[in-house]
């Protein structure tokens, strides 16, 4: 890849998204511990040093996928993080999208640009064809986000993901590279 998130980053109107760092270490762990409550039944975070170096070794394999963050452009702040995962290429060319918001930057509208963002990334630099994400059916932000980005819901699959130790419920939304006209407005400038 020669550019986008990996490199230098995409800069939206209001969020850039890049790549996951070592150095994003501390800030992060600050804010997941800041954000345990809002996360406890939706999302499993990294929150200690341990957990969070396993994570982004995880994600130093290419073939694993990508961690993305979030980052407030007027104060450089981690606003939330993303990921693309099972990525499979071929006549699939997919992705899986999950996404959290730190507490301190939630209900401003900073994640569904974000997360629009993440969308044009998969489509542009990573080529990809489809972005699917797994919702649970109480997660209302969540839902309400991506369908303010245009994915529609696709079905519903019992007890498909362990979180926390339960196996809970989800519900399955997509988009694909020809839905993206809900995405947001400001024309993102995909950095060197």
């Amino acid at each position: 890849m020669g550019n986008g998130a990996r490199d230098g980053g995409i800069v939206g109107c209001r969020v850039m998204l890049r790549r996951m760092r070592a150095a994003d270490e501390d800030e992060f762990l600050q804010l997941a511990e800041q954000s345990a409550e809002l996360h406890a039944d939706w999302v499993r975070t990294p929150t200690d040093a341990l957990m969070f170096r396993e994570y982004l070794g995880h994600f130093s394999d290419p073939t694993a996928g990508e961690a993305l963050l979030i980052k407030r452009v007027d104060t450089g702040a981690i606003a939330g993080h993303a990921t693309l995962t099972g990525i499979v290429r071929g006549p699939y060319d997919r992705a899986v999208l999950g996404f959290a918001a730190f507490a301190p930057s939630t209900g401003r509208g900073f994640m569904t640009e974000g997360i629009g963002l993440t969308v044009l990334y998969a489509f542009g630099p990573l080529g990809l064809h489809r972005v699917e994400a797994d919702i649970q059916p109480g997660n209302e932000p969540s839902r309400r986000l991506v369908q303010r980005l245009g994915f529609r819901r696709e079905g519903f699959s019992p007890e498909f993901i362990n979180i926390g130790g339960v196996w809970r419920d989800h519900e399955r939304w997509a988009i694909t590279a020809g839905m993206t006209t809900s995405l947001p407005p400001c024309d993102p400038n995909i950095l060197p």
